[in-house]
């Protein structure tokens, strides 16, 4: 692509035109040329950033961060602020996914959603056309709580394995739980069980290379997302791939905040305990699910395998309640999970409750909730009391004192690391999945959620978020807004960042 190669060789320029100013002797008038060459290349980004339309503020703080960070600003900017990439990159995926669900949707009845009730229906209206994906009133799903239950589950199920077993993740380590895992697939591979394996390359760095090599071997097809060797100068490295997803045999699948290591069985000592919440999905909606990991399947492999596939068949006999998997990302409409968010929440009539590890909501969203709390709707959001990083961490906190001055009631969990990504809306509604509710989520990674509406699994989610209080503290807001100039100082230079948190 034309513009990214000038932008790499804006880059060259600047660097050049750096070390000439200021680590040379030459003449004032060459120096004059570099600096000339300098301002030049900043006014054609700025230019090139302004006609982008983006928010006011939003193009502002990025030229601030051109201007005022010389060459580092700028190397900011190519790898993190330009969202015109999303578009490029994956434009080929983006384009034969749309085909492949326009496919499928064809052949799947509309459902009959007369049951739900208002609000739920209001909610299903957006988001029967909102997503690629169908409504399912033929599925099944079961809420799994933490690592031991959900691990212990995953296990069970692939031992079980007749046919295939095709799983996708972000982190997948080579600890004791990642070989574990490992040594069941090759067991099953060694049988006959068809066996397919994306790992995010960025994710699962502790991801050795010889037991990706033992897979292999043993007749596993595993391919890494997005190779950093080859991106780099393409910036596809900034786009990752944030799914969990395993589909066994096409009867169930897996979906949720867990990641494959030994810190999500809370075996971490320098993180403690991990909270976190999976999903166990039978029926229609592993249909779903089984999709989403083979559009990525055929992106990582280049093999087609979506025109092999079977008729879906194994819908449940008693349904629970309307089921919709979203995937979003850089291969699916722009902002499409950051839509759901919002129309969930939105449609609440009694209460909206939020848990998410990174709270960076955008200005929509942060409205929502904003005016949920005014009309005296019951809004709680809960946040870890101490996150796994600075940014992330007081970038959420510096949004507690507008929340809070709306009557928002915030909680800091405390037991240890709060992973999950949930809302519940009146108790009946919901949504589980891997998105967090911060800008990367809603733009640059590839997530998949599971929305709920009417389905019994809810009354689990309420019953562990109401468990969940028990371990947190209630933030007050005297004592938050008595918090020192240190602590108001970090979350300011945190919320900088916000935008690529």
């Amino acid at each position: 692509m034309r513009r990214r190669r000038m932008e790499f060789v804006f880059l060259f320029i600047l660097i050049a035109a750096v070390y000439m100013i200021l680590f040379t002797h030459v003449s004032f008038n060459v120096k004059l040329f570099f600096i000339g060459l300098y301002i030049f290349v900043m006014v054609v980004t700025m230019f090139s950033l302004m006609l982008e339309n983006r928010f006011a503020h939003e193009t502002l703080l990025w030229m601030y961060v051109l201007l005022f960070f010389p060459v580092f600003g700028y190397v900011f900017y190519l790898f993190s602020g330009q969202l015109y990439l999303k578009g490029y990159l994956f434009r080929s995926k983006r384009k034969r996914d749309r085909e492949e669900w326009k496919s499928l949707v064809t052949h799947v009845s509309p459902p009959d959603l007369s049951f739900l009730n208002n609000h739920q229906q209001s909610f299903a209206a957006f988001a029967k056309n909102a997503s690629e994906t169908t409504i399912s009133t033929s599925s099944q799903t079961e809420v799994l709580k933490n690592g031991n239950e959900t691990f212990t589950e995953i296990i069970k199920q692939l031992k079980k394995a007749e046919k295939f077993i095709h799983i996708e993740y972000y982190i997948f380590r080579s600890d004791r739980l990642g070989t574990e895992i490992i040594d069941i697939l090759i067991e099953k591979a060694k049988v006959g069980v068809e066996v397919l394996f994306i790992f995010d390359a960025a994710g699962s760095l502790s991801l050795s290379n010889n037991e990706v090599k033992r897979m292999k071997n043993a007749g596993i097809k595993a391919y890494p997302f997005s190779p950093l060797k080859h991106g780099f100068f393409n910036q596809k490295f900034n786009f990752r791939n944030h799914r969990k997803i395993i589909i066994i045999d096409g009867e169930i699948g897996f979906v949720g905040g867990l990641n494959v290591g030994e810190e999500y069985l809370g075996r971490n000592k320098n993180i403690g305990f991990w909270r976190d919440t999976h999903m166990v999905l039978k029926g229609e909606a592993v249909y779903m699910l089984h999709t989403v990991f083979l559009l990525d399947w055929e992106y990582v492999s280049g093999e087609d395998v979506l025109q092999e596939r079977p008729a879906f068949k194994n819908k449940v006999e008693h349904g629970d309640g309307a089921v919709q998997v979203v995937a979003s990302g850089p291969d699916t409409q722009q902002g499409i999970m950051s839509d759901f968010y919002y129309s969930l929440i939105t449609s609440a009539t009694e209460s909206i409750w939020i848990a998410s590890p990174y709270f960076v909501p955008n200005q929509a969203i942060k409205a929502a909730i904003k005016h949920a709390a005014i009309k005296g709707l019951q809004v709680r959001l809960m946040v870890p009391a101490v996150n796994d990083g600075f940014l992330t961490q007081y970038g959420s906190r510096s949004y507690f004192g507008e929340l809070l001055q709306f009557g928002v009631e915030v909680y800091l969990y405390k037991k240890g690391f709060l992973h999950q990504k949930l809302i519940i809306v009146d108790g009946d509604m919901a949504s589980i999945g891997t998105a967090n509710m911060d800008m990367r989520s809603f733009h640059l990674n590839f997530e998949v959620n599971v929305f709920l509406m009417g389905s019994l699994t809810i009354d689990d989610l309420v019953t562990h978020y109401k468990e969940d209080m028990k371990d947190s503290d209630k933030l007050d807001s005297i004592r938050y807004n008595d918090r020192g100039f240190l602590e108001r100082s970090k979350e300011s230079f945190a919320r900088l960042f916000s935008n690529v948190l």
